[in-house]
């Protein structure tokens, strides 16, 4: 072996970075702070109202089969899901390890393998754990990357700028525009007398001010009798519907979120807001707790059972009262007629009142 080709020899095992240090926190730091500012919309109230309504209904829950699910940790998958579209946790001794950061390989498109980032009081470590040691959580998932979640601002990107877009527009109008300044013709003057004329308007709210006239006669003609006459030069912005704007954008993120936009109007009734409940928890969060459930049950060795139509009285409560008592005299009946069990469950069966129902 020459000289030069000890030189040239590169290592049989060449390291790299896993992308969970200090570098990557900062990376993803500023990837945050960079998207929520080019239109995500993850800082508007309408988000993060949307997500308060996650949280809330998560950790009113009730679980079945575990006590790893407590409500802190239901309110954390929640938030998680809805921002981000994923949630992942190490199981440990008794509870559940939230990852800050992860890495992932697959087999057949199923998470075989974690590298997880978990945060610490006094800086995070970094551990490997096999996938049935890790509770993955996400929504939204791709068939060409089934192993990620997508938030669903991720898949309103359009609309989250817009909403974002129009709410730092207003926002600056509010705050550069002269909203409110008016523009007072006044006969030519020295500036010193200009200036002390501003500054006695300045501060003199709910006062008289009584100045001078301006028609003068100039040039041997007289000026015309207008007057002080003041214009107005707050900006006119209704020409482009901001508010329309606003209100389709922040209605379009209230159903992504499965929130209907009628729930946040000035005009709601309450029947209209418990029809709203109704829909955010039947057709957008208990799907969302089964899918939970489902994984837990995977992982965990037991089966989990995540309810939060109850909890959250997502049903209408006369309707359910009128069924009960309508359920109390078929059976009376079915008893009388000597019908059997099986029947009976049969029948329950077909309107969703069997033993196998778990749905409040």
């Amino acid at each position: 072996m020459g000289i030069l080709d000890i030189f040239r020899r590169k290592p049989e095992v060449e390291t790299r970075s896993s992308g969970m240090g200090y570098t990557a926190q900062i990376m993803a730091a500023r990837e945050a702070y960079i998207t929520g500012a080019s239109g995500i919309g993850e800082l508007t109230a309408t988000v993060q109202a949307c997500v308060s309504l996650w949280e809330g209904a998560f950790s009113l829950s009730d679980v079945q089969g575990t006590d790893m699910l407590d409500r802190r940790t239901l309110a954390m998958v929640a938030r998680s899901l809805a921002l981000r579209g994923e949630y992942v946790a190490l199981i440990g001794d008794g509870h559940l390890i939230p990852a800050a950061d992860w890495d992932l390989s697959t087999r057949d498109g199923q998470p075989k393998a974690y590298r997880l980032s978990i945060s610490e009081a006094g800086g995070g470590r970094t551990m490997t754990a096999l996938a049935a040691e890790v509770l993955h959580f996400r929504v939204g998932a791709d068939p060409v990357q089934p192993w990620t979640g997508q938030a669903p601002l991720r898949r309103a990107r359009l609309t989250a700028g817009l909403l974002q877009t129009i709410e730092t527009a207003l926002a600056e109008v509010y705050e550069t525009a002269p909203i409110g300044s008016l523009i007072v013709p006044f006969p030519e003057a020295p500036d010193v007398d200009m200036d002390s004329l501003g500054r006695g308007f300045r501060g003199r709210r709910g006062r008289v001010l009584l100045r001078e006239s301006v028609n003068v006669t100039a040039a041997g003609a007289p000026a015309p009798n207008t007057d002080w006459r003041p214009s107005d030069v707050t900006p006119n912005i209704q020409p482009a519907m901001p508010l329309e704007a606003l209100q389709a954008a922040r209605g379009a993120i209230l159903n992504v979120f499965g929130v209907l936009p009628s729930l946040l109007c000035e005009t709601t009734t309450g029947p209209l807001v418990r029809e709203a409940q109704r829909h955010l928890a039947q057709w957008q969060l208990q799907p969302l707790a089964m899918l939970i459930a489902e994984e837990a049950s995977a992982k965990l060795g037991s089966e989990v059972m995540i309810d939060l139509m109850r909890p959250v009285q997502a049903y209408d409560a006369g309707g359910r009262a009128r069924a009960v008592g309508t359920l109390i005299e078929a059976l009376a009946r079915a008893k009388e007629a000597g019908l059997p069990a099986e029947q009976v469950q049969a029948a329950l069966a077909v309107s969703n009142w069997a033993d196998a129902d778990r749905e409040a």
